[in-house]
């Protein structure tokens, strides 16, 4: 799945441009680099591919997500519906900007569900941080109704999603801010990067400040740039962005690639009596970054789990007992363990975390078992993985 699959002679010439003028820093500098600008580059690279009006990298997608949802104007105070199936940043950068999660029902989308976001929605709710997991999308057309009529603030975390896209609008682009990541695992990775985009002028130049110490980036003389607001380093680096602007260009063929493959894991796979998949709301947009099967219950999924491990199939997840990515294993969030305290803290939880009652999300996380997909499989590397994979499910189901 990830973009360190193709890491060649593209990645190492926008590496040079940068080595070659010396200059690591995104800003100023102008005489001694030499016109070389990888991050703004960057920016306008997944701008194009996303459709985006607007876009400012950062260091990572758990700064991206910072800066989404202070360009979204969430901080103290405001409670954010948030999925319990998330890497754990998603549910962090709510908690250190100084904002209340509030966790609500998935679906078998992998993401928060309609219903489940007015479930929770409260006198006290501000916004919702919508996470696309697992490269698919959620149900736009089921969301944005309850988002419009609660008039709420949404803000996307497609960092598991970037490429994906429901019905021609990329994920991301729906809510008042979106991002993605590039970490090492990612569709495209920088190594260590992320990317906020919108389509508001005012977002993005808020987010273009608060990433940089509030800098306004103005004029050529940095000590002495005005700060319209206060902002902390979230900063990429030039040679980071550069890795991310030849990654970025790969996307659509690796996506193309990734569904071709894709298709053919459920074509195989989907004959077997008792899989099924989770759902995806609009299969011309899925990245197919990984290929997510469900099983009949919990326990069928458990014994899969031990199949596979037996039998030596590897590359997949079980997020029922992944560590970052459910709230199962997230005893410290549940138990308030933290290095300094928060608003969670301050203000008080607007749930009991430790006891929280989310039928349908364990119901669907148990079932889930994910592979990621890899776009340089060769056809008998990918015939083999699913008659393993096939193999294996079948020696439970029977």
């Amino acid at each position: 799945m990830a973009g360190s699959e193709f890491f060649g002679a593209e990645e190492k010439k926008e590496i040079n441009d940068v080595l070659e003028t010396g200059i690591l820093f995104r800003y100023n500098h102008d005489a001694q680099r030499n016109n070389i600008w990888k991050a703004k580059e960057f920016e306008k690279e997944v701008a194009s591919l996303v459709g985006a009006k607007y876009a400012h990298a950062v260091s990572s997608g758990s700064t991206a997500v910072s800066c989404a949802l202070a360009a979204a104007g969430i901080g103290a105070g405001d409670e954010v519906i948030v999925p319990p199936f998330t890497y754990i940043a998603s549910v962090e950068a709510v908690i250190f900007a100084g904002a209340l999660p509030v966790f609500a029902e998935i679906d078998e989308t992998l993401c928060l569900s309609a219903a489940g976001i007015k479930k929770a929605i409260t006198p006290k709710t501000k916004a919702v941080l919508l996470v696309h997991m697992c490269g698919q999308m959620a149900n736009m057309d089921e969301i944005m109704p309850v988002i419009l009529e609660n008039n709420l603030v949404l803000v996307e975390d497609a960092g598991q999603a970037m490429a994906a896209s429901y019905k021609g609008v990329s994920t991301g682009l729906w809510g008042t801010t979106g991002c993605y990541s590039f970490d090492f695992f990612k569709i495209a990775t920088a190594g260590e990067g992320g990317v906020m985009v919108t389509n508001s002028e005012k977002a993005y130049h808020l987010a273009d400040n608060f990433a940089d110490h509030g800098h306004d980036h103005k004029g050529n003389n940095r000590g002495m740039e005005n700060h319209p607001v206060l902002g902390f380093n979230y900063r990429i680096s030039e040679l980071h962005a550069a890795i991310g602007l030849a990654q970025t260009r790969r996307v659509p063929e690796i996506k193309k690639l990734n569904n071709s493959h894709k298709n053919f894991m459920m074509a195989e796979l989907g004959k077997i009596k008792g899989v099924s998949f989770a759902s995806i709301p609009d299969k011309d947009g899925d990245s197919a970054t990984f290929l997510n099967i469900l099983l009949p219950d919990t326990i069928l999924a458990q014994k899969t789990v031990n199949a596979f491990n037996q039998n030596g199939v590897t590359g997949f997840n079980y997020w029922y007992t992944n560590m970052y990515h459910f709230i199962n294993q997230w005893d410290h969030i549940k138990q308030g363990r933290v290095a300094a305290k928060t608003n969670v803290q301050l203000l008080g939880a607007p749930q009991d975390y430790a006891n929280l009652e989310l039928p349908q999300t364990q119901a669907t996380i148990g079932r889930l078992i994910s592979f990621s997909i890899k776009a340089t499989w060769t056809e008998a590397e990918l015939k083999a993985l699913v008659t393993s994979i096939g193999n294996s499910i079948q020696s439970v189901l029977k």
